[in-house]
């Protein structure tokens, strides 16, 4: 996990992270009632983003800056707005920067 800049995150401690998530400035991931997302490998979750409830975010995402984050994310998909939807499937983890390869 790589958090790319200073300031604040907030992380539901019964959130799941894959390998290589880039988290921005003031994420919050949160849940009101049960357990909180479920976040697959390489993806990149822009700044101010919230990721709300049990949601499971697929492998290769980009979330855009400012969503929000209350349904389920498909694998290699582009998503951004309030509420997030998938926009494209162009190149979605291309934010990602040196993976962990084991």
């Amino acid at each position: 996990m790589y958090i790319s800049h200073g300031g604040p995150v907030v992380i539901n401690p019964s959130t799941i992270i894959g390998d290589n998530c880039n988290l921005s400035q003031f994420v919050t991931i949160g849940s009101n009632e049960g357990k909180a997302a479920i976040i697959g490998d390489n993806v990149y979750i822009g700044p101010s983003c919230c990721i709300v409830e049990d949601v499971v975010i697929g492998n290769n995402v980009t979330i855009g800056a400012g969503s929000v984050v209350t349904k389920d994310l498909p694998d290699n998909s582009t998503c951004a707005g309030n509420y997030a939807k998938v926009l494209n499937y162009n190149n979605p983890s291309r934010y990602i920067q040196n993976k962990y390869l084991e």
